[in-house]
């Protein structure tokens, strides 16, 4: 974590905005605040931002609907917030490119915990991956490069990843042709520190697969493993 990392705040409510801002800005991180999608538009143009905490249950465009269209033009991670027991917006946000969740309530600590966990993944800062030679992967025509973080198509079109699934992809392309379970793509992908629910593995492989292969109801890269896993099929060369 450096100090000049900016974090916004999307809230309607203007206890959390602030308790959650006062809190961060304690630890060091510059902070920035949004009631509502306007508000948060407004913010990414005016200044480089680094993280979104979003609320999903705001009023006018809600945050499934904000996750979404950031998705179509940006990989900024996301931390949404959602309504305690909601699963079934913690999927669908999962799916539209949110990179970690909180139920509410939560505890400070705890989103801390999770941003830092998130930036950390988001900028593949880790001195062993800096360290690697090898940067760049190719399969199946696609190429994957690690210093850039980019993920182009074998029409030459580069292919918005989120932090989640660039990091489920360098963990298939550096484990190819091997079942990995769900707890195994969970250390290799994301580590111990967020505590995701046992489905999000299945989650981020199903976007991945939107993206990457061609006919996602029959993979033929990301295949899965009655009772095992998943196994990446496609053979990888380093470069």
């Amino acid at each position: 974590m450096t100090p000049q990392d900016h974090l916004l705040i999307v809230d309607d409510d203007p206890e959390i905005r602030d308790l959650v801002a006062r809190y961060l800005t304690r630890n060091s991180y510059r902070v920035s605040t949004a009631a509502n999608g306007r508000a948060m538009w407004r913010a990414l143009d005016e200044s480089r931002v680094d993280l979104i905490v979003l609320d999903l249950m705001l009023p006018g465009d809600d945050g499934l609907t904000l996750i979404r269209d950031l998705r179509a033009r940006s990989n900024l991670p996301v931390i949404m917030l959602t309504a305690r027991g909601e699963d079934t917006d913690r999927i669908v946000g999962l799916e539209m490119g949110a990179d970690d969740y909180l139920p509410k309530p939560f505890n400070p600590r705890e989103l801390l915990a999770r941003i830092k966990s998130v930036l950390r993944r988001a900028r593949d800062m880790a001195p062993a991956a800096r360290d690697r030679a090898v940067v760049t992967m190719r399969f199946a025509g696609w190429t994957l490069d690690r210093n850039r973080r980019e993920l182009i198509s074998p029409a030459g079109v580069n292919v918005a990843l989120s932090a989640g699934e660039y990091d489920l992809l360098v963990a298939f392309v550096e484990h190819p042709q091997r079942v990995l379970n769900r707890d195994q793509l969970l250390d290799l992908s994301r580590g111990r520190a967020a505590q995701v629910f046992d489905r999000s593995i299945d989650v981020q492989v199903g976007r991945l697969r939107r993206k990457i292969e061609a006919n996602p109801a029959q993979p033929a890269l990301i295949k899965t493993v009655r009772g095992g896993g998943y196994l990446f099929a496609a053979a990888v060369e380093a470069l």
